[in-house]
């Protein structure tokens, strides 16, 4: 059995979830702050691709990082290339998980008590350290439900993935398009064994959300 989809599916998914986790946070950290109008255009723009078909997502990445579009045939002069390349699925995976970040931790910023944050700037902390060692720490468990939910996502990704990189075994296959491969080739026994292999890693990150959720709810009874 040919392990480099799993490989590169767990490739692609952590490598994407580590850009979508500061890019998230920083986007929801600041789109917090922001008067209610601009925040509300702000969602609409940066939750998109969640509710837009993955295909769709996929599509608007091509036109965007397509080799014959301006973009595209820039990168591809210092031979960046994201189509049909592994690293484009970390380009599709982030762009379909960003917005599970991004909401996850907007909500943990807004359910953040600033009196703690106004409380550290009368002792003259800076904000960075206000921001790293206060608001980050009393967030954590939403931040990390929202990285780990970001993180099954990108693992899971498939209609952007599959229209960018498509499906090349060694070189792009990922878990998902391996799937629909095998079973497009009548290989249900193969398709099989990646969907096993699939629910396990899905059934370990399920559990890992609700361990987080547990001890997010003991400690608000705690308080």
């Amino acid at each position: 059995m040919d392990w480099y989809p799993l490989w590169n599916s767990l490739r692609i998914a952590a490598i994407s979830s580590v850009l979508v986790f500061f890019a998230g946070i920083a986007a929801a950290y600041y789109a917090a702050r922001l008067p209610r109008a601009v925040k509300g255009l702000l969602d609409v723009v940066l939750t998109l691709p969640m509710v837009l078909p993955p295909t769709v997502c996929g599509y608007f990445l091509l036109l965007i990082f397509g080799t014959r579009r301006p973009l595209g045939a820039w990168l591809a002069q210092f031979g960046i290339r994201f189509v049909m390349n592994w690293y484009g699925g970390v380009l599709a995976a982030a762009v379909v998980s960003f917005p599970l970040m991004y909401r996850t931790a907007r909500g943990a910023f807004e359910s953040f008590d600033e009196t703690l944050a106004h409380a550290g700037q009368t002792l003259g902390l800076s904000n960075t350290y206000i921001f790293w060692r206060i608001r980050m720490p009393a967030c954590r468990q939403g931040i990390l439900a929202g990285a780990v939910l970001a993180f099954a996502r990108a693992l899971g990704e498939y209609g952007a993935t599959s229209m960018l990189i498509g499906y090349t075994p060694g070189r792009t296959a990922t878990i998902s398009t391996t799937v629909y491969q095998l079973w497009r080739t009548n290989d249900e026994a193969g398709a099989m064994r990646w969907v096993l292999v699939n629910l396990a890693i899905s059934a370990a990150v399920l559990l890992a959300v609700n361990l987080l959720e547990d001890r997010q709810r003991k400690k608000a009874v705690k308080r």
